[in-house]
């Protein structure tokens, strides 16, 4: 394994200038009806000349609570759907005339997956396994041929020749993202998950984290699947994602990356985590001075980069959030409810982030597990995001928004009601109109916590000193270059003003550096590298 690589970013502090925000437009949400195609979510897609390619994904709602009821297979997505948008038309074709372990991988939901020209790469994912029994996150990498299976499902031929799949066990990951910096794929956080589901942690599955970032090239060819370079980079505490928003970026001098937006779950709580976390070509970086209360779980989203302002712009859709705005306050529900939020998350020059509140809401409380399918013939980045600056419509289609989970009430799991909720079949076309006026709400994401560490470097001992206006949940993790958490704890003997918290770090470290992160309210997290006397 790779040692961690980690960039902390002390630049954002406070100091940094005042940043002028510039989004100068509105967004339009339209439905777009199809007649009969039918509700998915949770699934991959592909596209090529305006023609969507569908796979995998849930036909049903939420999933329930009991382990026996949970994720049924009667519910898996088994046919390949091809969508014509601008015909408004579709077809099908059903997955059971494929071999046994592509059929069973391609009615799997939550898999990672992403289009690279005319392949689409389809990892992992969950779901029920007949040639198994039970339960599984699959360890398969299969490799799509988006054109030829269009073409395929459109002219009822056979469909099986567009499928390159090979068996690797660090593929069996649910709930993760992929990405492609330059000719290197990344598969994001995620976990394995084994077993029926349990809300309850009983013993009717396992499951484990990956915590981290993998690496690695996909040799271009023809034959059986070749995956090189492979390398590792582990967090359990900023890396412990799933059921997130990947956010293709554009950073300074255009460097194209990515963001982790929130997701699930914390190392310490039972809850979202609300940074992100920056994703390069040279390493990670978790934004821990920023907040993002409006957009927690895996739904629609895009990015679009400003070239002339140099302002990176993230816009969410929907789905489910810890907090959401009513009658202009911020509500927080820990049941992390389905909302209509429609929300920004800029990046400025500096690199600052900023969140804000857009004027427009979705229809209904929906956009989870939903995914935005942008517009190919708009100008973009080799990442995916839009090149604003490029455009010169005043009025144009961003993209599509397409399934995902609707809810009639904010907290069917918790209320035991997951059968009133349904997979959605409605298509939103978002448009982007250029408005001297747009209606924003900044929302405050701001970290008001910090803490000082000495001595650093140190011998055995360390001092966390921080101040506190109230008396409030505190933890603490210690890690070190290889991923692994060495020390962690809670403080609970805490009083309002300056706190001191004296620990032994474990003499097994070694000269390397590690990373003190303290955890405050189970909502904002300080991160401080820790050197080793030599």
């Amino acid at each position: 394994m790779k040692k961690a690589l980690f960039l902390l970013a002390f630049f954002w502090s406070s100091y940094a200038k005042a940043q002028v925000d510039f989004f100068p437009y509105i967004l339009e949400i339209n439905p777009i009806e199809i007649p009969n195609l039918p509700g998915i979510h949770s699934y991959a897609f592909a596209q090529h000349e305006g023609k969507w390619l569908i796979i995998g994904g849930r036909t049903d709602g939420l999933h329930a609570r009991t382990p026996n009821t949970a994720f049924p297979a009667s519910a898996n997505n088994t046919n390949i759907y091809v969508v014509d948008i601008k015909e408004k038309q579709f077809w099908s074709a059903s997955i059971n005339q494929l071999s046994t372990d592509l059929r069973e991988q391609l009615q799997t939901t939550n898999m990672n997956f992403i289009q690279d020209g005319t392949r689409l790469y389809f990892a992992g994912g969950y779901a029920f396994s007949e040639s198994r029994g039970n339960h599984v996150t699959f360890p398969f990498l299969t490799a799509i041929d988006v054109y030829g299976l269009i073409e395929a499902v459109v002219n009822q031929s056979d469909i099986s020749p567009y499928f390159i799949q090979v068996q690797d066990e660090r593929f069996a990951v649910s709930g993760g993202q992929m990405g492609k910096i330059a000719d290197v794929f990344y598969l994001i956080g995620g976990n394995r998950f084994d077993g029926r589901y349990n809300p309850f942690g009983g013993p009717s599955y396992s499951q484990e984290y990956t915590n981290q970032i993998r690496k690695f090239k996909i040799a271009p060819t023809i034959g059986p699947l070749a995956v090189t370079d492979y390398e590792t980079i582990t967090d359990p505490v900023h890396l412990r994602r799933r059921d997130y928003n990947l956010v293709p970026q554009v950073f300074a001098h255009e460097e194209l990356g990515y963001m982790i937006s929130s997701g699930v779950f914390q190392i310490n709580a039972n809850l979202p985590f609300l940074y992100p976390v920056d994703i390069t070509e040279d390493g990670y970086t978790p934004r821990t001075t920023f907040n993002q209360y409006l957009s927690n779980y895996h739904g629609a989203k895009v990015g679009v980069y400003d070239k002339e302002n140099e302002q990176m712009h993230s816009l969410f859709f929907g789905g489910m959030s810890q907090y959401y705005y009513q009658n202009g306050e911020l509500i927080q529900d820990n049941l992390v409810p389905f909302t209509k939020t429609i929300s920004r998350v800029t990046r400025y020059q500096d690199g600052s982030l900023k969140e804000y509140l857009l004027p427009l809401e979705m229809p209904n409380l929906q956009g989870a597990s939903a995914e935005f399918i942008p517009n190919f013939d708009l100008p973009l980045y080799a990442n995916k995001v839009v090149k604003l600056f490029d455009i010169k419509e005043e009025s144009y289609v961003l993209g599509h928004i397409y399934g995902g989970i609707t809810s009639p009430t904010r907290n069917p799991f918790s209320n035991n009601q997951t059968n009133t909720t349904s997979a959605e079949p409605s298509i939103f076309e978002v448009k982007l109109i250029k408005s001297p006026i747009s209606s924003i709400l900044p929302v405050d994401g701001s970290n008001p916590f910090d803490f000082l560490v000495f001595p650093n470097p140190f011998d055995d001992m360390i001092t966390i000193r921080f101040q506190l206006n109230r008396i409030t949940k505190t933890d603490y993790f210690i890690t070190n270059s290889h991923g692994q958490i060495i020390k962690q704890g809670n403080y609970t003997n805490q009083v309002i003003g300056r706190n001191d918290l004296i620990i032994r770090v474990p003499n097994n470290s070694g000269n390397e550096i590690l990373i003190l992160t303290v955890i405050f309210e189970d909502k904002f997290y300080v991160s401080k590298k820790l050197l080793k006397n030599q």
